[in-house]
């Protein structure tokens, strides 16, 4: 591990001095690069610094607890005490920071939430977590563009689909995939009996025209008239858009837009998505244990977390997490729930790389 991080800082220290060069300084683009590269190694080697501080300072510490002096003596036990502490952690961190990085957690998502088993209040709480993602969304600085929606007549949607964009959107929102389970009194029950409800949330990373090729004779595009909300206009103009990608059997549809051009275009970005995603869900049939035990086996009938309003309590079944706190969660304060996810599966992974698995 040293050897690596040794060869990080040696890195970080030549671009340091390449971001100082005449001819970078002149060219806007490399210096752009540079500096990306250079304040991605920078969290890295500032630990990696501070973990040799502070192994030199227990060493000299070692001294002190020879010292003739009972008062002395003490207090190098306790300063002992916190440096081991700290030089501890700083060594989960760095094993942590060395992990492989998983090459899509740069991308922004394409999230689809879809009303399961619950009808009516299924609906309901799908409306619900589209609007906790997006407070959650608008808590961390990212955008959310609804691309697509089916909205029923009692204010919920039997499906909903957006674009979200901004910094490192899939690392976060990648634990969400799966099925979510709702259990309260719908305003509809007379008697006050809870009811259960599902809830199937995707995430995908969105798909870029290199990362899928897509040939223009294998789609089939078809235009028609919106549906739902939206005044005479929906009536009077085909711009929904429809199209089929022929070898796959993916349809994907948008009508969310006035413009036929942005709708074929929102259609594209989630068609691309689907892709990718179906060509990620075949890679990792045949990947090793370390990747399936970090994002499961991603099979979505799995029930990963249960929002339980009349305990005001979420409990996330993959790493038997229960906040109680659910009225700030649906305010978008998921936070919490992310890092916990996140903080688990790598805590997995340095396990089976210390097994030898």
């Amino acid at each position: 591990m040293f050897a690596k991080l040794e060869e990080i800082e040696h890195s970080f220290l030549d671009l340091e001095k390449e971001l100082g060069a005449p001819e970078v300084l002149a060219d806007k683009d490399r210096y752009r690069k540079v500096a990306k590269s250079h304040a991605d190694l920078g969290t890295i080697v500032r630990a990696f610094r501070e973990y040799k501080q502070l192994s030199q300072e227990l060493a000299s510490n070692h001294e002190l607890l020879k010292d003739a002096d009972p008062e002395m003596r003490e207090l190098a036990e306790v300063e002992a005490e916190g440096l081991k502490a700290r030089i501890e952690q700083l060594d989960v961190d760095l094993k942590l920071m060395l992990l492989p990085k998983d090459p899509l957690d740069d991308k922004n998502s394409i999230l689809e939430i879809r009303a399961g088993t619950g009808g009516d209040e299924a609906a309901l709480f799908c409306a619900d977590l589209f609007r906790m993602y997006t407070r959650y969304a608008e808590r961390i600085g990212w955008r959310v563009e609804l691309l697509d929606a089916s909205p029923t007549d009692t204010g919920g949607y039997k499906e909903v689909i957006a674009s979200i964009s901004g910094d490192r959107v899939f690392s976060k929102l990648k634990w969400e995939a799966g099925v979510h389970r709702v259990q309260r009194v719908p305003a509809t029950e007379a008697q006050g009996r809870i009811h259960t409800s599902a809830v199937t949330v995707a995430i995908m990373p969105e798909a870029e025209e290199v990362d899928v090729d897509i040939r223009t004779e294998d789609l089939r595009i078809d235009v028609y008239r919106a549906s739902g909300a939206g005044g005479q206009h929906v009536n009077r103009t085909e711009s929904a858009v429809r199209i089929t990608h022929i070898p796959s059997g993916l349809v994907v549809q948008c009508q969310d837009e006035k413009s036929q051009h942005k709708n074929k275009a929102s259609a594209m970005k989630v068609l691309r998505s689907r892709l990718l995603a179906q060509e990620q869900e075949k890679a990792k049939a045949v990947e090793t244990d370390i990747r399936r035990a970090q994002v499961g086996s991603g099979d979505r009938s799995e029930r990963i977390r249960t929002y339980n309003f009349p305990q005001s309590r979420v409990t996330d079944h993959r790493i038997n997490l229960t906040l109680y706190k659910l009225d700030s969660v649906m305010e978008g304060d998921v936070g919490d729930l992310i890092q916990a996810l996140t903080s688990h599966y790598q805590t997995e992974i340095l396990k089976q790389q210390a097994n030898g698995g």
